[in-house]
This record gives structure tokens, sequence and C-alpha cells, in this order.
């Protein structure tokens, strides 16, 4: 299906693994600039060679999507380079998994700045890259325990609503500038990231799924090409779940 979205320039932070990976292989399929950037220069740099061996060029910095002077650096260096920015992709976070009363100060305030201060930071440097322009969306990840959360990861949880909120505020302050901006919300999909836990709760996170799988980066990177392009025009504000119907229902695995 052609979106036309051939030579716009997409901007990933946490590009290099999970989703953010696989999102940069979608839009590159489609014709578009392609540039991602990560806290890890030995990551980055894997992808980027990854990318080139299948016929694709990327752009990938080392950039702190949580510390404004990296990112406004790397996003000029995208602008200059490309000519703009069209689509940006809010998808750096982390995944503690510890009990609130066992989060240090530290590690709370860590969780906080890599996954909802680094959604204002992104929204607003892209913004001004885009009113520029006159046109762009910005594509924020929530997580499915922005909807019902877990316990064992408040700080995470927290964040992701927190996500959701944002996304809403920013998109109509934004309506007037013709910037579009969703969040998508995951279910349990299979990366680096989420792989501990899929080890030792695999089946019990399977049967929360109807479809009776989990996830993989590629079922959430084609639905965020769909969002970006002009034929999801319409679509502002809200957040779309990619999560194969998890808690649909109560009992998912009644069907089968």
């Amino acid at each position: 299906m052609d979106l036309k979205l051939a030579g716009k320039v997409v901007l990933i932070t946490g590009g290099a693994t999970g989703i953010g990976k696989a999102a940069a292989m979608s839009f590159l399929k489609e014709g578009c600039k392609v540039a991602i950037c990560g806290r890890t220069k030995s990551k980055i740099d894997n992808a980027v060679e990854e990318f080139k061996e299948k016929g694709y060029e990327i752009l990938g910095g080392v950039a702190d999507a949580g510390n404004s002077g990296a990112i406004t650096g790397f996003a000029d260096q995208v602008a200059q380079q490309y000519g703009g920015i069209d689509v940006w992709i809010n998808n750096a976070g982390i995944y503690p998994q510890k009990a609130f009363m066992d989060m240090t100060e530290e590690e709370w305030d860590e969780t906080f700045r890599i996954n909802v201060k680094s959604v204002f930071l992104g929204t607003r440097i892209a913004a001004a890259h885009m009113k520029a322009q006159g046109k762009g969306v910005i594509l924020n990840a929530a997580s499915f325990a922005s909807l019902i959360p877990s316990a064992g990861s408040s700080a995470y949880a927290a964040t992701k609503s927190a996500v959701l909120s944002f996304t809403r505020t920013s998109a109509a302050e934004l309506a007037p500038f013709n910037i579009r901006v969703v969040a998508y919300i995951p279910g349990m999909i299979r990366s680096e990231m989420t792989e501990p836990v899929i080890a030792t709760k695999r089946q019990f996170l399977t049967d929360q799924v109807a479809l009776g799988r989990l996830g993989e980066p590629e079922d959430i990177s084609d639905v965020l090409v769909f969002l970006a392009s002009d034929s999801a025009g319409y679509v502002t504000g809200n957040a779309i779940e990619i999560s194969g119907g998890k808690f649909c229902v109560q009992n998912p695995r009644y069907a089968w």
C-alpha cells in the first residue's frame, strides 16, 4: 500500500532496538529518510550497519532523549542533513520492574526523565521544526500499563499514563499548526526490554491475549507508518491500542 510517505523525514528516539528499530525499517521500506538515536553507541552503530547490509542508508546518532541539549543537537543535525523533520516518534523508554517501596528516589526520577521528560522535550523540539513547514506528525509510546497498571512496575505505569495525558493536551495545542499528536499502546511485545519478563511469564502473558500470541515489533511499526500518513489525517489527540486483543474480555482464552 502506497501511503505517499516517500521522501518524508522520520526521527525515532530509542531507535536501535525493538519497536524503534522495526519502525525504522517500516519507514525505510516506504521510501522515507530515517534517523535514529539512543544512548548506547554500540547499539546505534550495530543498527546502522544492519540497515546498510540490507541496502538502506540511515542516520544514527548518540543522544539521550531526556537531555535537552543532546536531543536538540541531534534534531538540528537531522533537519540540516535531510531538510526538515516530518515525523517524530518519541519511542525511548525504560521498563523498571520493582515495587515502589523498593525503588530509590533516583530510580523513580530516572524513569520519569526517560519516559516522560523525553516526550515533552521531543514534542517541543519537533513542533518547532514542524511549525516552520506547516505540517507534521508526532507519535508517542504509551503502554498497556497506562490502561491497566501492574503491581511491581508502578513507576513505569505512572509514566505511561502521563504520556497519554500529554498526548491529548499537546495535540490540542498544536492542532492550529496542522501538527497531529497520537499515542500508541503496545501490548506485550517481544523485545530486549521485555524479554526478561517474558522469559519467566510467557504462558501467563499469552493467556491474556485474544489472538493467542505475544506481539512482534513489526506488529507495532506497520501501524505507526499508517498513523504517520495522510490516510490517518483525522486522527489526533488519542491513543491507538495495538495489543492483539489483550484483556478485550475478562476471559480471552474462552474461544480457544
